[in-house]
């Protein structure tokens, strides 16, 4: 049997609640690693911790997790890997934040001290498919329109991680007594989003392990029961989950509805917002959101044709 080839590059996706003292000085130093060490990738750093995506070939992405796990702090710290055929990233930024997700709320969430129960990929399967149970979306409302577990409350008006407080209050108030299941794409938002629950008096409250990216590679759930695609914020934009299941797609075009997958900026740069378009509809409206972006992003194409 020949021996299967492996796309040449990888993306890893990984964080970790840990105590990081100095953490500007420490943002400094690791960005000088991981460009030295060839990594492209988006990467936060607060005194509470690390959250991560990088991409870069085989040998790049095995140094850089030996170098973490060399220290005590990431030693058991979980990456999840994705085999692509091109760089997820076209540079390489560690930024310091005063948080990793970020809730601007006055009395702060510890992971390490509050959070919902974390359910491993084959027992959320059963659990979903078995109990009468409250399924919530973690992520916000763009990604939940790309893909989606079956049955899973779209997380309306969400576009912030900071703005959950307040829905959860307007919006799942009256399931405190319910059995609750959390996910979002890695894990690192269910953390804080499960806290949440649980001081507002939640009693049942779980979270899907690793997120919707360890789900679809677990042996037994293959992301089973996963609508759609998963967003990713790298270059990709999204990825397939389900592997045992038909594909169909359930996000709806913006301008006329029809099912599609396709994400994209509006063209007006000083709107940028980022859509659903089809085909038809991409070159109808000139890859833009609505009639007075299409006149400005039509505008400044012929002027800079203009100064050619």
């Amino acid at each position: 049997m020949a021996k299967k080839i492996l796309p040449p590059y990888r993306v890893l996706l990984y964080y970790k609640y840990v105590k990081i003292e100095n953490p500007e000085k420490f943002t400094e130093m690791h960005l000088r690693f991981c460009k030295a060490a060839g990594l492209k990738g988006r990467i936060i750093v607060a005194s509470e911790g690390i959250n991560g995506t990088v991409s870069g070939t085989y040998e790049q992405t095995e140094a850089y997790i030996y170098a973490m796990r060399q220290d005590p702090r990431f030693e058991n710290m979980d990456f999840k890997i994705d085999n692509v055929q091109e760089n997820a990233f076209k540079k390489m930024f560690v930024r310091h934040r005063s948080e990793l997700v970020t809730l601007n709320i006055e009395d702060e969430i510890d992971p390490n001290k509050i959070t919902g129960k974390h359910i491993k990929p084959a027992e959320f399967l059963k659990i979903i498919e078995e109990e009468d149970v409250l399924i919530v979306d973690a992520r916000n409302d763009y990604e939940y329109d790309l893909g989606h577990f079956k049955n899973a409350i779209r997380p309306d008006g969400i576009k912030n991680f900071k703005q959950f407080p307040q829905w959860i209050k307007d919006n799942l108030s009256e399931y405190k007594d319910k059995k609750i299941l959390a996910y979002c794409t890695g894990g690192i938002r269910c953390e804080k989003f499960t806290a949440l629950l649980l001081r507002e008096g939640f009693k049942d409250v779980s979270q899907l392990e690793g997120g919707i990216v360890s789900y679809s590679k677990d042996k037994t759930a293959l992301g089973k029961h996963f609508e759609g695609k998963c967003y990713v914020f790298d270059e990709r934009i999204s990825v397939p989950i389900n592997q045992v299941e038909e594909y169909v797609p359930v996000g709806k075009c913006y301008h006329c509805g029809i099912p599609t997958d396709v994400y994209h900026n509006c063209a007006n740069k000083d709107c940028n917002v980022q859509i659903l378009f089809c085909e038809e509809c991409d070159v109808k409206w000139n890859r833009t959101c609505s009639e007075e972006c299409k006149e400005i992003a039509i505008n400044n194409e012929q002027l800079a044709m203009s100064n050619e």
